[in-house]
């Protein structure tokens, strides 16, 4: 109901969701200036995945579609990332973090290894 031709929402959880707006509705609703995200660091968006092979799959296709690789795969054992940036110059991340470190903690998991 609240999506037309400058504006999408994107479910991301049960009630979760992010809305996706042209340069031209974002700059009606901000009340700051637009920066430039080619230039400035706006924000890392960062979302998790269900394994290492996914975090690859969803960096490729963001790379196929027009991104831009951010970084190199980050590989901590625990976790594994890869960062790129969107057509518009967006950072994101996608990883991917073993369900043992996220029950307990990082330093737990990787001083078991």
């Amino acid at each position: 109901m609240f999506t037309d031709e400058t504006a999408a929402c994107m479910l991301v959880g049960e009630q979760a969701f992010v809305m996706l707006l042209s340069r031209e509705k974002f700059a009606e609703l901000s009340k700051l200036p637009m920066a430039d995200p080619t230039t400035h660091a706006l924000t890392l968006y960062c979302f998790s995945v269900s394994s290492r092979d996914e975090v690859d799959a969803v960096s490729a296709a963001a790379l196929a579609a027009g991104g831009v690789e951010a970084d190199g795969a980050e590989d901590h054992g625990f976790m594994y990332a890869r960062s790129f940036f969107d057509l518009d110059g967006h950072g994101w991340q996608v990883m991917w973090m073993d369900p043992a470190a996220v029950q307990q903690g990082p330093e737990a998991f990787t001083a078991s290894e």
